[in-house]
């Protein structure tokens, strides 16, 4: 089981189906208490290893310029770096204010960045890895639905950028999974096709293999069905 320090007592680091940890800490945006305050909504909770990196710029101008989509998937977001406040608010009016990148320009930041001096955040979340770096958090990120469960867990390394339609598509897979039943095939995008259950007795798996009115069955384990993107955002 992976591990991680927390005043000389071994934590467990969160996995999926577990209960967000909780806490409360001071942001960019005020004091927030997580994951309490964040009920009813999806939440990417997600790390950065410091202020005034250029791979961490270019991820902060991308999430902000993509916020209103994320918040119109009823999806929050919150970053956290082990830099202080003050140092975050320097940052964001940088960026706002000098940074050009893509065809990004004045991207005003207006998520709450946490300030995690203490690394009491980051080690709770396992964002802190030895094998990486003992005071910078990797680039890690926790999707958590409406109830506070983490759903999915995605660690980079230092070096490596996100990449942010990945991260919308999963969310996007998470949500038609619960609500249509069914699961998201390989480079799945809203409007392909969609993986229906696999079949759970021989009667259904016949049925399914001789009746293909709704569903395609590539074989009586593998069928799928058509889910349109106009379904999917009602």
């Amino acid at each position: 089981m992976e591990r991680t320090e927390q005043n000389n007592i071994i934590v467990p680091m969160p996995r999926i189906g577990d209960k967000a940890p909780d806490f409360k800490a001071v942001t960019t945006q005020g004091e927030i208490n997580f994951p309490k305050q964040y009920e009813g909504s999806w939440v990417i909770l997600f790390s950065h290893p410091a202020d005034f990196t250029p791979v961490c710029t270019s991820e902060f101008m991308a999430f902000a310029t993509l916020e209103k989509k994320f918040n119109a998937a009823n999806c929050k977001l919150v970053g956290l770096s082990v830099d202080g406040l003050y140092s975050h608010i320097a940052w964001l009016r940088t960026i706002k204010e000098k940074i050009e990148y893509k065809g990004m320009k004045n991207v005003e930041v207006t998520f709450p960045l946490i300030e995690d001096i203490t690394m009491e955040v980051a080690k709770k979340y396992g964002m802190i890895q030895p094998g990486e770096s003992n005071t910078k958090a990797v680039r890690a990120v926790f999707f958590i639905d409406p109830k506070g469960i983490i759903r999915a867990i995605i660690y980079y390394p230092l070096s490596l950028g996100r990449n942010f339609d990945e991260l919308y598509r999963a969310l996007i897979a998470m949500q038609a999974a619960d609500k249509f039943s069914i699961a998201t095939p390989a480079d799945w995008r809203p409007g392909d096709d969609v993986i229906v259950p696999t079949a759970g007795s021989c009667g259904v798996a016949k049925e399914r293999m001789e009746n293909q009115k709704d569903i395609y069955c590539h074989d009586w384990f593998f069928c799928t069905k058509k889910l349109s993107k106009e379904d999917l955002e009602k």
